[in-house]
C-alpha cells in the first residue's frame, strides 16, 4: 500500500483516505506519497489513445490503493466529476496558427471557467465519498486569488456531509470571479470579503494557518482543505500533463515543452511530479507574472516574499509557492530534516537561500521567466489581431513566457496551459480590445446570469479576521451541529 508522510517529517504516516482527509499534515507539513510511482514508455503506448477520463482512472490507480476506493468507486467518481464539463473530452487543444507547433490547452470547461475544476471536481467529491462512508462532517477553508475559491464553492455547494469557507480579497479578484461565489444560494456555502489586505491571498493564508494550529477548534469543526495544499489536488492534476504530452507527442518518448502560467506552484507541482514518474517532458517553463516569487526561486535560488504586485493575472498575485516545498521534497531525496529548516528559516526571517547543489537539482528540466503586465495585454492582442483567437491574462503570461525563451525551447512541439476562460476578465479585455471589438470568446452565459442574481458573504476588515471569523464559524457549527 502507498501511505502519505509530512513533508516536514513529524507526525505520523498515514492512508491515502487520511491524508486526503486532513488536508495538512498534523506537524504543518505537506503530504506526499512515500514514494512515486513509475511510468514506463509501455504504460505511455498503452494509454495513448485514452479519454481523459480512462487516462485519470489509469494514473490515479498507481496513488490509491484498491482497498481504500475500488475500481468500480473510482470509475463512478470520475464520471460524477467531468459528465457536468461542456465538452465530452474534459480538455481540448487549440493550434496556433502564428507559432510552429504551438498548442493552447484549453483548461477552463468546467462549471466555473477555470483550470482549478479540473482538480477540485475529484478532490470535492473524493471527500465527499470519504465522508458519506464514515458518516462525517468537515468544514473546509479556502483562500482565494480568483480561482480556487468559485471552484470550491461550486462543489461544495449542497453536498450534506460538507461546509465551505471561501476567503477572498475584496477588490482583488475581479467581479465575475466574486459573484461565482456570492450568487450560490447553497447553505453550506460561506463567501468572506476580507478588506484591506496588503498582500493579498497570502494575508489570508496566515489567517488560515493560524485556525489550523488551534487544535480545540480545528478538531471541533473538523477543519480541512480543498486547496492545492491538499495532495488529492497535486495528483489529481499530474492527469492533464499526461493527457496533453500524449495528445501532442508524435510518438512516446519525443520531447514536448509545456508552458505553464503559475504563482503558487500547485499546477507546476504536478507537472514536475509528472515528469519524475516517467513522462518524457522536455521542458517546464515557469510562467510567473510581475510578483515573480518563482522566477526568483529558479533564476536566483531565493525563496524570498517581497511587495505584491496587482496585475491583470491576478488569480497569480502569489508571493509564497507553498507546493515548492512540497515539489523540493523529492528534489532532496526526502530528506525531511532539511525542508523543516529551509520552511522554518523562512517563517522567521521571510527568505530561504538554496545551496547551489539543490538549486541545480530542482531547476532540471524548467525554464523561468517573469512577464509584466505590458507584456501580457501585448500578447493578448497580437494573438487576437493576427488569429482571432482569444487568450485570458493568465494564459497570455505562459505564451509570452514561451516566447521569450523560444531559442533555449529548441524548436519542439509546445503546449501552453490556458488556466482560465476569458469570460472571467471582461473589464481588462474591453480595456484592451474596445467594448465594440468584444468577441464572442469573451463573454459566457453562467458569467452573464451571474450578473442579475441576488449575492449573499459576509465581509470583513483584515485586522479583526482572525477572531471575527473564528466566532462566526463556531457559531455557524454550533447551530447546525448541537452537541
Amino acid at each position: 500500500m502507498l501511505n502519505y508522510k509530512s513533508n516536514k517529517g513529524g507526525g505520523p504516516t498515514v492512508d491515502f483516505e487520511k491524508a486526503i482527509l486532513d488536508g495538512y499534515a498534523s506537524d504543518g507539513g505537506l503530504y506526499v506519497p512515500e514514494y512515486l510511482p513509475k511510468v514506463t514508455h509501455s504504460d505511455l503506448n498503452k494509454w495513448k489513445s485514452l479519454s481523459y477520463k480512462a487516462l485519470a482512472f489509469e494514473v490515479l490507480s498507481l496513488f490509491i490503493d484498491r482497498s481504500i476506493v475500488s475500481a468500480v468507486e473510482l470509475r463512478l467518481l470520475l464520471d460524477e466529476c467531468y459528465d457536468t464539463f461542456e465538452i465530452k473530452e474534459v480538455i481540448p487543444f487549440h493550434q496556433l496558427e502564428t507559432r510552429d507547433e504551438t498548442y493552447i490547452m484549453e483548461l477552463f470547461y468546467g462549471p466555473t471557467l477555470s483550470f482549478k475544476d479540473v482538480g477540485m471536481s475529484f478532490m470535492v467529491n473524493l471527500v465527499n465519498f470519504f465522508l458519506k462512508r464514515k458518516s462525517e462532517h468537515l468544514s473546509v477553508i479556502v483562500a482565494t486569488t480568483g480561482d480556487t475559491g468559485p471552484a470550491a464553492a461550486h462543489f461544495v455547494a449542497g453536498k450534506s456531509n460538507l461546509d465551505a469557507w471561501v476567503l477572498y480579497p475584496k477588490g482583488l479578484i475581479t467581479e465575475a470571479q466574486e459573484r461565482q461565489m456570492t450568487t450560490l444560494p447553497h447553505a453550506n456555502v460561506h463567501p468572506v470579503g476580507v478588506f484591506n489586505c496588503p498582500e493579498g491571498g497570502d494575508d489570508l493564508d496566515v489567517v488560515i494557518s493560524q485556525l489550523y494550529a488551534d487544535d480545540a477548534f480545528k478538531n471541533k469543526l473538523k477543519l480541512s482543505s480543498v486547496n492545492s495544499l491538499n495532495w488529492g489536488r497535486i495528483m489529481m492534476q499530474t492527469v492533464h500533463y499526461f493527457y496533453g504530452y500524449l495528445r501532442i507527442a508524435k510518438e512516446v518518448g519525443a520531447p514536448v515543452n509545456m508552458a505553464v502560467p503559475s504563482g503558487g506552484f500547485g499546477n507546476l507541482c504536478a507537472g514536475g511530479l509528472a515528469r519524475k514518474m516517467g513522462l518524457p517532458i522536455h521542458y517546464l517553463v515557469v510562467a510567473n507574472n510581475q510578483n515573480a516569487c518563482l522566477n526568483r526561486i529558479f533564476t536566483q535560488g531565493v525563496f524570498s516574499k517581497q511587495p505584491i504586485h496587482e496585475t491583470v493575472s491576478s488569480a497569480i498575485d502569489i508571493l509564497v509557492p507553498i507546493n515548492f516545498w512540497r515539489f523540493l521534497y523529492f528534489n532532496v531525496e526526502g530528506d525531511t530534516a532539511k525542508i523543516k529548516e529551509w520552511m522554518e528559516t523562512f517563517e522567521r526571517t521571510g527568505q530561504a537561500i538554496f545551496d547551489a547543489e539543490t538549486m541545480a537539482e530542482y531547476r532540471k528540466g524548467f525554464l523561468s521567466k517573469s512577464i509584466s503586465d505590458e507584456q501580457t495585454l501585448k500578447t493578448i492582442k497580437n494573438v487576437f489581431d493576427e488569429e482571432h483567437y482569444l487568450l485570458d491574462p493568465h494564459g497570455a503570461v505562459a505564451v509570452a513566457a514561451a516566447d521569450q525563451l523560444k531559442a533555449q525551447l529548441g524548436g519542439h512541439p509546445l503546449i501552453c496551459l490556458a488556466t482560465a476562460h476569458p469570460a472571467k476578465f471582461p473589464e481588462t479585455l474591453e480595456r484592451l480590445l474596445g467594448a465594440d471589438q468584444m468577441p464572442r470568446a469573451a463573454m459566457h452565459s453562467s458569467i452573464e446570469e451571474a450578473k442579475v442574481k441576488c449575492q449573499k458573504n459576509y465581509t470583513c476588515h483584515y485586522s479583526h479576521l482572525h477572531t471575527a471569523l473564528k466566532e462566526t464559524m463556531n457559531t455557524h457549527w454550533d447551530l447546525h451541529h448541537p452537541a
